[in-house]
């Protein structure tokens, strides 16, 4: 399958797929509260909602922020592809069922010779995508306040927090995080991204309260 001038192959596309889903039921049982707060929401007919705005918020960010990694790395001629971790994927349901969530879907591989400039863009893509994806969601809190759809309002606010949540913790400088591979490139781009990340997520998770 094309994209423009992407290419995934049937491996990648159900890869893909299959972490879109799996991390929609973790964040919708993470949201709800755990597995016996999920249970509940399903008796009350909430489940398909809560499950679409998994999708909307967490799943959106998640993926979006790896086929960022494999735009660019196209951009400079590599070869990459999506793999999902299956074994993560099922860790990321596991722990929602008991209230906490440790989610990583998998990773963008690629291969091909590469300068430290153009590996720390390939890394910064995902955490940069995320940032822009929290912007978008800001007028959709407002909309959604506007026309007094909660549901919609809720889209805004779980997706704000998710996707700065994302950007700061990928800017990290630690273990295979994309903030490492940035701060071996430029400590200055490192810096002009992770600080403001950080403390927009502070602000949201513990100031704000979007969750």
């Amino acid at each position: 399958m094309s994209v423009g001038t992407l290419r995934f192959s049937a491996r990648e596309t159900r890869d893909l797929v299959v972490a879109w889903l799996a991390l929609g039921v973790a964040f919708a049982v993470f949201f709800a509260g755990g597995g016996s707060g999920f249970l509940a929401t399903v008796q009350e007919g909430g489940g398909a909602t809560i499950f679409v705005v998994s999708l909307l918020t967490a799943g959106v960010a998640f993926l979006l922020h790896e086929l960022a990694h494999k735009v660019v790395a196209v951009r400079f001629g590599q070869v990459a592809e999506f793999r999902a971790d299956y074994g993560m994927l099922f860790l990321a349901v596991m722990s929602a069922m008991i209230g906490f969530l440790f989610a990583a879907p998998g990773a963008v591989h690629h291969r091909g010779m590469l300068t430290k400039r153009e590996h720390g863009l390939i890394a910064l893509a995902g955490p940069v995508t995320n940032l822009v994806l929290g912007a978008v969601c800001v007028p959709i809190i407002v909309a959604g306040a506007a026309v007094g759809s909660g549901l919609v309002a809720q889209i805004g606010q779980w997706g704000l927090g998710i996707n700065l949540l994302l950007a700061a913790f990928n800017m990290i400088p630690y273990g295979p995080l994309d903030g490492r591979t940035v701060l071996g490139w430029s400590k200055l781009v490192w810096a002009l991204v992770f600080f403001p990340s950080a403390a927009l997520a502070f602000v949201a998770l513990f100031v704000v309260g979007l969750f």
